[in-house]
């Protein structure tokens, strides 16, 4: 299916703490603003109960209330929506983005780094396996927040036999605190430019229960790493639309796809799997 234009918006809210309820009302309200306005609806990481290590009444099964919720949303917009929550899976938590499709079905992403430095590969368990979908004749590799970090998972590589990219457009939903922010902002670019791809990434404002400040900064970037929108650190809803032309020629100028390393990738994630979903351990 050949690309056309697609329409992406950016939900950057100020979660409310451990308040499942309220952030479905909150989070509602703002993405119903973009019916018929939008293909695919981004909202931040963990969005339903905020970044927490508090498992125990956030963690919700695939067939929890959050999980119904989401789904009836893009049903209802006739637009993919797209965040992370905290499922249960057995004995397990994961940071799971859910894929929400306006057909009713939906796919999964299970966030691969957990980020130590808070004990999230204390209290989940890592993903494995990479993500990629299609909308609109589009490739998207939706990631999760601390993914970032780590250019080898989200590499984009082109696959001769397919005669295509892994994907034209990464996702990143996000916690990412005010105080990194110049990481934020300055990694998304790299992943744009180096992956000869668009790139976005929600961040959410506000401050947390653990006291810890979000400045947003949600963009949407080209694949030379210009920003298309760039967002404060307020609550927001922006739209804009990819130009797969624009995409498509700057890839034929400058083919650097071809001069790419080959590499596997090793599953080092066995360590997490002993984690077991619960409340928060004292230190």
């Amino acid at each position: 299916m050949a690309k056309t234009p697609l329409r992406v918006s950016l939900v950057q809210g100020n979660t409310r703490w451990h308040d499942a309820a309220a952030n479905r009302a909150y989070y509602g309200e703002l993405v119903r603003s973009l019916s018929g306005q939008s293909d695919l609806i981004v909202l931040p990481e963990t969005f339903l109960s905020g970044f927490t290590n508090e498992l125990l009444g956030n963690a919700e099964g695939m067939d929890g209330e959050g999980v119904r919720w989401f789904g009836a949303l893009a049903v209802e917009l006739g637009a993919v929506v797209t965040g992370s929550l905290i499922i249960r899976d057995g004995e397990k938590c994961l940071n799971r983005l859910i894929w929400a499709k306006p057909d009713g079905s939906h796919e999964v992403y299970d966030k691969r780094h957990l980020f130590r430095m808070a004990d999230e590969h204390l209290r989940y368990a890592a993903g494995s396996r990479r993500l990629i979908v299609e909308l609109k004749g589009w490739r998207i590799c939706p990631l999760v927040c601390y993914d970032l970090r780590f250019p080898v998972w989200s590499r984009n590589r082109y696959d001769r036999a397919a005669g295509r990219f892994d994907y034209d457009l990464a996702l990143f939903v996000a916690n990412w605190p005010a105080a990194r922010r110049y990481a934020w902002s300055n990694l998304l670019r790299a992943r744009a430019i180096e992956n000869l791809s668009y790139c976005l990434g929600v961040n959410r404002v506000g401050t947390d229960g653990n006291n810890i400040a979000y400045a947003g900064d949600s963009a949407i970037l080209d694949f030379l790493g210009q920003p298309l929108v760039e967002l404060g650190a307020q609550e927001q809803v922006v739209t804009s639309t990819l130009d797969p032309a624009s995409l498509a020629l700057h890839r034929e100028r400058f083919p650097a796809w071809m001069d790419a390393d080959d590499y596997t990738i090793a599953d080092s994630r066995a360590a997490s799997s002993a984690a077991v979903c619960g409340p928060r351990q004292s230190q």
